[in-house]
């Protein structure tokens, strides 16, 4: 423990001056535009393969959800036996991406929508226990408090525009299938930091047993 705390920073102020802090930030912040354009909008895409009965849609919204939170057992469990984070989470996100894009383009197709909705809480619920095992690789103590803050803080600023954006969209196109793609470029984005931006610190693997 004295070995691996000796590489991480302890001090708050310089832990937000680090690049590694910013780049996990905005990375989160892509990643959480994914995770509630799906938990906004799921209802909805539903209802357009043609389900207008609100029960159906709701029992049809568990499905996602239910797969998700076996993937994300899963992939964390995967992860924590190899000590690898960086492909087990870029992939993961990577996974919810191409899942929105099949999301928009298969959307007349209940069996074909549900499945793509599926395959994209997969991605983008399944990478978050990873995400967080990234901040303490190189923040601990005060700088560890402050720093998981700041990303978690604006990260969640993906909250907010994922659902605007998407609405917005719909209003000028009267299709939410734009939307789709745009969240499903910037989910694309934050794996593509992931896998080929993250410094070596945050991006090697974990010592294992």
């Amino acid at each position: 423990m004295d070995r691996e705390a000796g590489h991480a920073e302890h001090n708050f102020l310089a832990a937000l001056r680090q690049p590694g802090t910013a780049l996990l930030a905005l990375i989160y912040m892509f990643m959480l535009m994914g995770l509630y354009g799906l938990t906004f909008w799921m209802p909805q895409l539903i209802k357009n393969t043609g389900i207008t009965n609100p029960l159906n849609i709701g029992l049809l919204t568990a499905i996602p959800y239910a797969a998700a939170g076996i993937a994300m057992l899963l992939i964390g469990a995967s992860s924590d036996r190899s000590g690898e984070r960086r492909w087990h989470l870029g992939l993961t996100v990577a996974v919810g991406g191409l899942g929105y894009i099949c999301s928009a383009y298969f959307g007349a197709s209940t069996g074909l929508a549900m499945a793509a909705l599926t395959v994209t809480a997969v991605g983008v619920i399944g990478c978050l226990p990873v995400f967080w095992t990234l901040p303490p690789k190189f923040l601990t103590g005060t700088a560890a408090a402050g720093g998981i803050a700041l990303i978690n803080s604006i990260g969640n600023l993906g909250g907010i525009i994922s659902p605007y954006m998407v609405g917005k969209v719909h209003d000028m196109t009267g299709s939410t299938q734009v939307g789709l793609y745009v969240i499903a470029a910037v989910t694309l984005l934050a794996a593509a930091l992931i896998l080929f931006a993250l410094p070596r610190q945050i991006a090697g693997k974990d010592r294992v047993g």
